[in-house]
């Protein structure tokens, strides 16, 4: 009990000595200067804010333009890809083709079937051209432009395979050639025995 009463007594101790102290704070003061240069502050915040608003606003629509600028670029790049593969096309078949109808190891009634077989080719390259002027000069069922770049990218690649099938059948038919004017050469040699 005797604890008790000791503790009772410092706390009221304690307290009227806090208290004392409290009272010797004094009256706050308010700066209205403090006040001023934060609304200032918010002020010249809310301006650059408006101001990256703008910013952010004016990358976005310059994306959309080097976007749509990019998009036109890939079609004329598969455009140009395609007129190139058709340039090859007729290459091979002014040279390689002339080269292996007038060939004496090529039958005469061979002629006819690798006419077919390069005429085919190039009848699909005709209607690849015939395809790809009818998309980019008319709005073909109102595409998007990814989507006629999606549609041009199909058409080169397919392009390109026909590069590599008429160069496949021209190695064919030469190494044909081959085989026969070595075979020809082997029959026809002369023996000395």
């Amino acid at each position: 009990m005797k604890t008790k009463i000791r503790i009772l007594i410092m706390t009221v101790a304690l307290m009227l000595l806090m208290s004392s102290r409290a009272t010797a704070q004094g009256m706050p003061v308010y700066d209205n200067t403090n006040f001023i240069s934060l609304v200032k502050q918010l002020l010249e915040s809310g301006k650059q804010t408006a101001e990256m608003i703008k910013s952010v606003k004016f990358l976005k629509d310059a994306k959309e333009a080097i976007e749509k600028v990019s998009s036109v670029v890939q079609q004329l790049r598969a455009v140009e890809e395609i007129a190139q593969n058709n340039q090859r096309l007729i290459n091979v078949m002014q040279n390689d083709l002339q080269d292996i109808l007038n060939s004496p190891y090529i039958k005469p009634e061979e002629i006819d079937k690798v006419m077919g077989s390069f005429e085919t080719i190039v009848q699909n390259s005709l209607d690849t051209v015939d395809f790809i002027d009818e998309v980019l000069s008319s709005d073909y069922l109102k595409m998007s432009d990814a989507e006629r770049a999606e549609i041009l990218k199909a058409k080169e690649l397919e392009s390109k395979q026909m590069v590599s099938n008429i160069t496949m059948k021209t190695k064919r038919y030469r190494d044909i050639i081959s085989f026969r004017k070595m075979q020809d050469k082997v029959n026809n040699r002369e023996t000395e025995y």
